[in-house]
């Protein structure tokens, strides 16, 4: 008996409980003083009443267990919106319909939430601006966000599968798991935050790496404080320098007007206007000079427009006259930037070159190449190098006789806030300085 199915069993079982009663009456029929044509209808019509109740048993049992089995395979195959219908109240298959239904609806609600929050992740992932990595026990990479993909300089495509050694990110994923690393990325260089921690994915190890970058934050909280110093001078030089100017003026135009006092010196008079257009001509250039400065803490977003990168570099090398600059060619790109402040970038670096170039009597060659999402805009210069690159970027530092100092702060001001960078290092392979500017295709809001 235990091993038929379970259709068969019921119907031995209803067949064998119908048996005693049909048996006796069939008896009682075959035994009487019954002719035999009525002993044979009354034998068919119990023995098909005592099959058709056992069949009727038998489906009113195993439909429902049917039902319930095709609903939990769909929801073992992650099929949650089928329901099963005719779920009697006070009935024992009815609670187990039902019960069954409310997981199913359990289930979906769980799993729609898991989508959403799964989607939701993957979008806040992809729009942080911190590079996100997740390797697996073998240290192959399994993930990788948008930032992580603008930092190595290669697509999540190529990317993927490739181990940590293979990406130089073998010391990331040794060692501390939150420490402050010094290294070079192609798409960044500088001081990284590094967290790195373990989760479980599958049943299996998996590693994940985190990298923020400490240098552009750095540098952002010491150009608010530079602006904030410089709108608090500018405020009070100009607040003082403006009736300085307008007193001198209006002293020297009283002086060429009025009669010169007997007991005044023949020469006081021009002396005292000499020192008067001293003191109205410092106070106009002091003037200039922080108008200068005011820049930096005045330069507005971006507006990105198509920039053809082959007729900026064209047009801004040609405004150069004091010497020859070349121009290297590069690859056809169009990119989303700006145009206006990345004129002022380029001709900010180009007179840097030409005036270091100008020393030695070297050259200047500007060219660019293109990387993935990114473009790298280099000006190269044969003058005599940089002997300090520790303050280049800090506003007031200059090493040029005359210069203001805010030129390469500007620069890179106006770089990151198209989301690129701005480096400037000792040429390698010979004399000079190399400055390179890394600009994204697409702009996106620098943080």
């Amino acid at each position: 008996m235990s091993e038929l199915h379970l259709e068969r069993r019921i119907i031995v079982l209803t067949m064998a409980a119908g048996l005693p009663g049909s048996a006796a009456a069939l008896i009682l029929l075959w035994t009487g003083p019954y002719q035999a044509r009525t002993c044979w209808t009354l034998t068919i019509l119990i023995v098909g009443i005592w099959i058709g109740f056992a069949a009727a048993v038998r489906n009113n049992v195993a439909f429902p267990l049917q039902t319930l089995s095709n609903l939990l395979a769909a929801m073992r195959e992650g099929d949650f919106s089928i329901r099963g219908r005719g779920a009697a109240t006070r009935d024992s298959l009815g609670d187990v319909m039902r019960e069954v239904n409310a997981l199913g609806e359990t289930l979906r609600s769980q799993r729609l939430e898991a989508v959403e929050a799964a989607a939701l992740l993957r979008k806040v992932a992809e729009e942080i601006d911190v590079a996100v990595f997740t390797f697996d026990g073998d240290h192959h990479l399994r993930l990788v966000n948008r930032a992580g993909e603008r930092l190595l300089g290669i697509t999540a495509e190529r990317m993927m599968g490739r181990t940590a050694e293979e990406l130089d990110l073998a010391e990331c994923i040794q060692g501390e798991p939150e420490r402050t690393v010094e290294v070079n990325f192609p798409g960044g260089k500088g001081r990284w935050d590094m967290r790195r921690t373990t989760f479980r994915e599958g049943g299996l190890q998996h590693q994940l790496l985190v990298l923020s970058d400490l240098s552009r934050a750095l540098r952002e909280e010491e150009r608010q404080a530079w602006q904030r110093l410089i709108r608090v001078i500018g405020h009070e030089l100009n607040n003082s320098l403006a009736p300085i100017q307008s007193v001198a003026e209006s002293m020297e135009t009283m002086l060429r007007r009025l009669p010169t006092p007997a007991e005044w010196p023949e020469d006081a008079s021009p002396d005292m206007c000499s020192g008067l257009n001293v003191i109205r001509a410092r106070a106009e250039s002091l003037g200039r000079f922080m108008n200068a400065y005011a820049r930096l803490a005045r330069l507005p977003q971006p507006v990105p427009g198509p920039v053809d990168v082959a007729r900026w570099v064209a047009r801004t090398v040609s405004l150069e006259q004091r010497i020859n600059v070349q121009v290297v060619p590069g690859p056809r790109i169009e990119i989303s930037a700006d145009g206006d402040q990345l004129d002022q970038l380029l001709i900010n670096l180009v007179r840097n070159a030409t005036d270091a170039a100008m020393e030695t009597h070297g050259g200047v060659r500007v060219g660019w190449t293109r990387e993935n999402g990114s473009i790298e805009v280099f000006i190269d210069d044969d003058g005599p190098g940089l002997s300090n690159t520790t303050n280049l970027f800090v506003p007031f530092f200059t090493t040029k006789p005359g210069g203001s100092g805010i030129g390469l702060v500007l620069s890179r001001q106006i770089a990151e806030a198209h989301g690129g960078s701005l480096t400037l290092e000792n040429r390698r392979d010979a004399r000079g300085c190399r400055a390179r500017l890394q600009l994204p295709v697409e702009m996106q809001k620098a943080s």
